[in-house]
């Protein structure tokens, strides 16, 4: 039996149309909160790709942590990225889990080895993140950091 490819399970990343009715509902209806809300766009993250081509996408972002796991709602603010299409595709809904791997260099290069590339990636205040395409084998595209992130200031929060 292999190695599991995974170490741990992070986040649980949903896409919706209006971020702050969300946090609003998680929070008044659900107790889930505080939320941390961040803007991603090509001011605030480097070398933003998609498939492999630079993109110059922009949405928002609210964290909040539910015991040892992160919840995660994005909010795409124009039509360009992969969440804009999840959302015109699908709906709202669960886009992608984020999980620790042994080596995201070595995952990046595997992943590349296969002829694919990352559904998107980048690098936001020092962290690297990118989303694996592993929807057809798994149901779900997995998103990874080369270091989990850390003590970043938020734009906002809520409440």
């Amino acid at each position: 039996m292999p190695e599991p490819a995974f170490t741990e399970t992070l986040q649980v990343a949903i896409v919706v149309r209006d971020l702050d009715k969300a946090v609003r509902t998680y929070w008044d209806d659900y107790g889930i909160g505080p939320w941390q809300i961040y803007e991603f766009n090509p001011e605030t993250v480097e070398d933003m790709h998609q498939n492999g081509e630079p993109i110059d996408a922009s949405w928002r972002l609210a964290l909040a942590m539910v015991g040892s796991l992160m919840w995660e709602l994005i909010e795409p603010l124009d039509d360009k990225s992969d969440y804009a299409r999840f959302l015109a595709e699908q709906g709202e809904g669960v886009h992608h889990v984020a999980v620790a791997l042994p080596s995201y260099d070595d995952a990046v290069a595997a992943t590349k080895a296969k002829g694919h590339e990352l559904v998107l990636g980048g690098s936001y205040k020092g962290v690297t993140f990118g989303y694996f395409p592993t929807k057809d084998d798994l149901g779900v595209v997995t998103e990874a950091f080369r270091t989990i992130p850390e003590g970043q200031v938020p734009d906002a929060t809520y409440p």
